[in-house]
């Protein structure tokens, strides 16, 4: 009989065994580290991985009295590199920042090591979290699923630690697309909350001027609707009842972006599956309402967000990437002439919201990104302006999410055996009601992009 390979189980999995005795945390964070032994070579998805004080941790865990009661009873989670762990440096992606470790946790380490997760490691991001890849001074992080290709960013290397089985959940920010994007190119699920749900790393009340969210990477959306229980506070209960109308839009939010065949096949064949069997739901083509500026509205809080945490890393342009002080400069200059005005934000999200109430729309599915991850690397040497242009037509359908502060959940379905992420987008509170439907989606096959013709479901 073959042995139990721990690092394929789900963390709603692991909890159990870790609780009922069946496997140990300490087991559990050796298959693990095992495979972070054979895999991070290669992917590069941690900037620190302590293997002594993964274990030690994974050891604190079978010792506490109340295992038999914690939620996520030693489930390996791995921490994006700009959220505090106590040992661990904070380094934003940077070369340019501190390498001194941080003196405690931050609110959301505490919360999901007091439910029993054992923390693997920090994780690679790009620079200060800004792009949608993951490349910088600090290393290079590949794609599990393809290691040719970029696992997405800024969260890249949380997605690719939890995609190779290095950690079973992780923890990243999004402030554009920032876990949506890693869970599409990834193939896994990644919520991003909406405004004041989880708290933010750092304890700040917003940051990037609202745009920024903290949530969950995992490979079932049970898996994230757990971690997101612990995060928040709250109970989230995946119910088998599919929400009642949907609205399928494949239009792209801005100017940019051509969308791949098999892209627009994911998202017309995941409508499909949500329209199918039991608790089906009725599925209506139709556009949200959005503005013409949009774009530069997201883009303006984003320069100046940048810019504000330069500031605050009291960061040396000179020891930055170039693109990177561009984008501070820019910021600086958003912040003296020209700040973000909540009014636009709040039109944005007023206008959203009517749209779907006017029309009964429970959700809203659309793309996740236009198309397969780049090439890792491809982006290393660019400057600013070509960066911003090209990530501008990869991923341009996730930022209007973060400006109006609502929830937004990606996963993946399967065209032709490959994972291609579709992005599904609620109302405020909605965060259970996508993870339900992501839960009916999740890794199920759909036509190929040859055999899936555009048309009205009603």
């Amino acid at each position: 009989m073959d042995a139990l390979d721990l690092t394929a189980l789900t963390a709603v999995e692991i909890a159990e065994r870790v609780r009922d005795g069946r496997s140990s945390a300490v087991e559990v964070a050796e298959a693990h580290l095992a495979r972070v032994g054979e895999r991070e070579p290669v992917i590069g998805a941690f900037q620190t991985c302590d293997p002594r004080r993964v274990l030690a941790e994974a050891g604190a865990v079978d010792t506490r009295a109340d295992r038999f009661a914690l939620p996520l009873a030693g489930v390996p989670v791995a921490i994006k590199d700009n959220i505090d762990v106590a040992g661990y440096p904070t380094r934003h992606g940077s070369a340019a920042t501190s390498t001194t470790p941080a003196r405690r946790d931050d609110e959301l380490v505490k919360r999901l090591r007091a439910a029993g997760a054992v923390v693997v490691g920090k994780t690679r991001m790009s620079e200060l979290a800004i792009w949608g890849f993951t490349q910088s001074a600090l290393g290079c992080t590949l794609n599990p699923l393809d290691e040719t290709r970029d696992p997405g960013g800024s969260s890249g290397g949380s997605a690719a630690a939890v995609a190779a089985g290095m950690a079973t959940i992780a923890l990243g920010t999004d402030s554009g697309g920032s876990i949506r994007i890693p869970a599409a190119y990834c193939g896994l699920v990644g919520l991003k909350p909406g405004t004041g749900v989880v708290p933010l790393p750092g304890g700040v009340g917003e940051r990037w001027h609202g745009l920024t969210a903290a949530g969950p990477l995992a490979r079932t959306a049970r898996d994230a609707a757990l971690m997101l229980s612990v995060l928040w506070g709250a109970p989230v209960t995946l119910t088998a009842e599919g929400p009642g109308r949907i609205a399928l839009s494949l239009r792209s939010p801005g100017p940019s972006g051509q969308l791949h065949a098999d892209h627009r096949a994911a998202v017309v064949g995941a409508a499909a599956r949500l329209r199918a069997g039991p608790g089906g739901c009725t599925v209506t083509f139709d556009d949200p309402p959005y503005p013409h500026r949009l774009g530069a509205q997201w883009a303006s809080r984003w320069h100046a967000g940048v810019a504000a945490d330069a500031a605050a890393l009291e960061l040396d342009l000179a020891e930055v990437e170039p693109r990177t002080a561009s984008v501070v400069r820019r910021g600086r200059q958003v912040l003296r002439f020209t700040p973000p005005r909540p009014a636009t934000v709040t039109a944005w999200r007023e206008s959203v919201l009517a749209w779907l109430d006017d029309a009964g729309y429970d959700l809203l599915l659309s793309p996740a990104v236009a198309g397969p991850a780049p090439a890792a690397g491809t982006l290393s040497d660019h400057g600013y302006l070509r960066t911003a242009l090209q990530s501008a037509r990869r991923v341009p359908y996730t930022q209007a999410w973060n400006l109006a502060g609502l929830p937004a959940v990606v996963a993946p379905v399967l065209i032709g055996g490959r994972a291609v992420g579709v992005q599904l987008v609620g109302r405020p509170g909605s965060e259970a009601a996508l993870l339900a439907a992501a839960a009916r989606l999740e890794r199920q096959p759909v036509p190929t992009a040859g055999a899936a013709t555009p048309r009205a479901y009603v």
